[in-house]
């Protein structure tokens, strides 16, 4: 018997586009499970349950009894170096956090989202994976492995769970706070994209939400919302 679930589980909630997708499903008035580490700006919501964990930890994932339609994997990291300053301890935070423990994510939630109506997942990736950009190397490196993921997913888990993921450029979040903190930052990075100007994380979660909740015929793709960066040529 299949499942109409009114919940989500969203990984990385508290902040930047997890914060944002979170919103947008609560609004719908859907009950959202929210593992990070603290959390964040939700505390104390209707709709909000938040369950703590670090994704860097080797901690067991969180118990979540309550059936889901879908999950998402939000958290990740930016680690801008050239490769001769890039240290292994860069590289492995960077799998870990942004690979590793997404896989580990699906995993564990895969049977609260089985049962449901057109249970889904989505995953994020980035631009710097399909555009070649400078002292990108580690975080490319992990997120081309979410890539592989989720069309390795979408194919093991077809036709009953729908996986894609999302591949944005920079983003104003807390997380990308640091390249774009003053004016001259903020301008040049815009001035890379051909849209000359950078993404919101409402602008990103919207992708992600709408995939969870209305897209029924996708699987296996990866969406960039990048501002033409890496797409078109100025």
């Amino acid at each position: 018997m299949q499942i109409t679930s009114k919940n989500y589980i969203v990984a990385g909630a508290s902040s930047g586009i997890g914060l944002e997708l979170a919103r947008m499903l609560m609004k719908e008035g859907f009950t959202v499970y929210g593992i990070s580490r603290t959390p964040g700006p939700l505390e104390g919501e209707d709709l909000y349950r938040h369950l703590p964990h670090d994704f860097l930890s080797d901690e067991p994932l969180p118990d979540i009894t309550a059936d889901a339609a879908g999950i998402a994997y939000c958290p990740g990291s930016i680690v801008l170096k050239p490769i001769n300053r890039v240290t292994r301890d860069d590289v492995n935070k960077a799998i870990t956090l942004n690979a590793t423990a997404a896989l580990w994510f699906a995993q564990r939630y895969l049977a609260n989202i089985k049962g449901s109506e057109d249970p889904s997942m989505v995953f994020f990736s980035t631009v710097a994976v399909q555009s070649g950009l400078p002292f990108h190397a580690a975080i490319a490196m992990a997120k081309g492995a979410v890539e592989g993921l989720t069309r390795a997913l979408a194919a093991e888990l077809a036709p009953l769970v729908r996986v894609n993921a999302v591949a944005p450029s920079l983003t104003d979040t807390p997380l990308a706070a640091g390249l774009l903190n003053t004016e001259a930052k903020a301008e040049a990075s815009k001035a890379r994209h051909p849209l000359n100007t950078v993404g919101t994380a409402k602008e990103v979660a919207l992708v992600a939400f709408h995939l969870l909740t209305q897209y029924k015929w996708v699987t296996g793709q990866v969406f960039g919302i990048n501002g033409g960066l890496g797409t078109i040529v100025r």
